[in-house]
């Protein structure tokens, strides 16, 4: 914890893989938080985006998924992608999704098919780039409700998903509750103003195009 502009702060280093990870189980909430980059970058890093991210709804044990974190769902925070969507471990969401040929990768199109993302083919990006330049606070939010979660930055819906599930034990489960953890991955990030709250619907205009 530090201090930035007289109020608490979080600052995750990014020297080491690893995670802040919340003691209890959440489900049914509308969870925000705001976050800035650092300027320090780590081997490995060096020439890459600034990376961190927010995983929920976490179970199992740390380090299943590269040896660090927690089957879980996440919303990217990583320079340029932030409220991404990555099946961490193994999780099953499904998002309305195209394919773009030239870049070969799916993103978030709202009117397109729903495919399921999973272990084999854990990541969608989000349609737009909402994220303020480098080194303003940025607000990020995800309201989560049984199966169905809506990423929002700064405000704007970056991603919707549904069904989420997870495979344990041979058997695919819902997955809608668990822990949070914020990564430290390689980059300096610093997150304050968390706030969680619970819920009993996700606002009608956040599920709407």
């Amino acid at each position: 914890m530090v201090s930035e502009e007289g109020a608490p702060v979080i600052r995750m280093s990014g020297e080491v893989f690893g995670i802040l990870v919340t003691e209890k189980e959440f489900e049914n909430f509308h969870l925000t938080l705001e976050f800035k980059w650092g300027h320090a970058k780590y081997p490995l890093w060096k020439s890459l985006k600034r990376d961190s991210g927010i995983l929920y709804h976490s179970v199992g044990s740390e380090g299943a998924w590269g040896g660090v974190w927690m089957r879980s769902l996440e919303c990217q925070v990583q320079e340029g992608d932030c409220g991404d969507y990555i099946s961490v471990d193994t999780v099953l969401a499904d998002i309305h999704s195209a394919f773009d040929e030239e870049n070969r990768l799916y993103f978030y199109a709202p009117d397109s098919v729903t495919r399921t993302f999973s272990p084999s083919q854990s990541y969608c990006h989000k349609s737009t780039d909402h994220e303020n330049p480098s080194g303003e606070w940025n607000t990020m939010e995800i309201y989560t409700l049984g199966g169905e979660s809506v990423h929002v930055v700064n405000g704007n819906v970056n991603m919707r998903i549904s069904n989420s599930r997870q495979i344990s034990e041979g058997q695919e489960l819902p997955l809608t509750k668990g822990k949070i953890q914020l990564q430290s991955e390689g980059a300096e990030v610093f997150y304050r103003n968390i706030r969680i709250r619970s819920i009993d619907e996700i606002p009608g205009e956040l599920m709407t195009h």
